[in-house]
């Protein structure tokens, strides 16, 4: 589960902390990505944005053991002169990481990134990961990483690439092709696809979406990451047919579609916390959790 930045800088009772943790482990939740960031442009957070952290990571040793708590990490990228932050340059790395060793130190059980765009020949965002892997299995912690949901066809995106290049607009699909999916997973722990924002007229295209993209991910990356797909729980903003009940039956249906079932773990990832109902919680654990054994 993605969830908001309040958790890591502000103040909370110990009642909402109790609460949250039954929260977490009535929906049998693994991981909560907690928002620690933005990045600055120069790789750094002000400790300030997180100074609650400490509060928060005991608090959920005491009411929610075992749930891994990450430090969910983004910016949006420099593209062609348009966005924040420059992930190649050296000097932002080697402050990115220094980063995620402040939040390591603070008991963070890993660093969860969310760098937008990542386009499919983005070797500056493999070079981070690789970098951010050593650092935290240093530790006994992970790395994960979110990702927009693969091309439907590889062999479209350097077409996309070169109408947007002739247009003068770096807005082409920032999809990963089924070999950088791979190479992601390879370096990451856990990979997040955001397949949640459809857009779709219909329940019955949204569904197909979210099938299509679980039976494909799972297949190409599911042996070798934890991969959770993600599922809404908010009202988009365009298009009317994409819910959690749709896109949680949509999983089960990839997952159904599959040969055989993974060798590492899978799930969904609820995006997000800050949006999920009572009543929308009791509609995942009827569409998605199976008894307990």
């Amino acid at each position: 589960m993605w969830a908001r930045h309040q958790w890591v800088g502000e103040t909370h009772t110990d009642a909402e902390y109790r609460a949250f943790g039954q929260l977490l482990r009535e929906n049998r939740i693994t991981d909560v990505y907690f928002h620690a960031g933005p990045f600055e442009a120069d790789g750094t957070i002000p400790p300030d944005k997180y100074k609650n952290a400490p509060a928060l990571l005991n608090a959920l040793k005491a009411h929610a053991p075992g749930v891994r708590a990450q430090a969910y990490l983004g910016q949006i990228r420099k593209v062609e002169g348009k966005g924040v932050i420059e992930i190649g340059d050296a000097r932002v790395q080697e402050e990115i990481l220094r980063t995620d060793a402040s939040l390591l130190d603070l008991g963070f059980a890993g660093i969860h990134y969310d760098f937008e765009p990542i386009y499919p020949d983005d070797t500056a965002f493999l070079r981070l990961l690789a970098r951010t892997r050593d650092l935290t299995h240093a530790r006994g912690r992970l790395v994960s990483a979110a990702l927009e949901q693969p091309t439907l066809e590889d062999g479209l995106q350097p077409v996309f690439k070169a109408l947007a290049s002739r247009t003068g607009t770096v807005r082409y699909p920032p999809r990963p092709t089924e070999k950088y999916l791979r190479d992601v997973a390879d370096l990451a722990d856990q990979v997040a696809i955001m397949t949640y924002d459809t857009q779709m007229p219909t329940q019955a295209l949204a569904g197909w979406h979210f099938a299509h993209h679980t039976e494909r991910v799972l297949r190409l990356i599911g042996d070798r990451t934890t991969v959770f797909m993600g599922v809404p729980t908010y009202r988009p903003v365009t298009g009317w047919a994409e819910n959690l009940e749709v896109a949680l039956r949509g999983v089960r249906r990839g997952v159904d579609d599959l040969p055989r079932a993974p060798r590492r773990p899978f799930g969904v990832g609820i995006y997000a916390d800050w949006t999920t109902s009572p009543a929308q919680w009791a509609r995942y654990r009827a569409n998605w959790l199976t008894p307990a054994t």
